[in-house]
């Protein structure tokens, strides 16, 4: 089992930045692929960024592209989600999630393809 745990949301306005944690309790965390998703009001949770098990692997969705940055610290069991510019589209609550898959780089941007979720954070952007 894995416990995901997401911080760092809040309101901002049109333009700034906020940098989401996500920090994994249970099984070793280098062993799972990371992703962030997000879900605003009435619409389905999309894929907004995924990192391999090493870091060194990232992917991202086009609206996202060039403004948010995905990384990780395995020694501190936690996955970031680094969001500038940011646009009152952007607001939604934000998952992390993990897939395991040690050794290997598989990133996927499908939702049901990931085995554990955190709890959300709300990220809302004023205009």
């Amino acid at each position: 089992q894995v416990q995901l745990v997401e911080s760092g949301g809040g309101l901002v306005q049109t333009g700034g930045s906020l940098r989401l944690s996500c920090t994994a309790s249970g099984r070793a965390f280098s062993y799972y692929a990371m992703g962030w998703f997000r879900q605003a009001p009435g619409k389905e949770r999309e894929f907004v960024a995924a990192i391999s098990w090493s870091g060194g692997t990232t992917v991202y969705a086009d609206s996202v592209k060039g403004r948010f940055t995905i990384s990780r610290d395995n020694a501190k069991n936690t996955v970031y989600l680094q969001m500038n510019s940011l646009k009152p589209e952007d607001t939604a609550v934000y998952y992390c999630s993990a897939r395991y898959s040690p050794g290997r780089v598989v990133l996927t941007p499908k939702a049901y393809e990931y085995d554990y979720w955190g709890q959300g954070t709300q990220v809302t952007v004023s205009s």
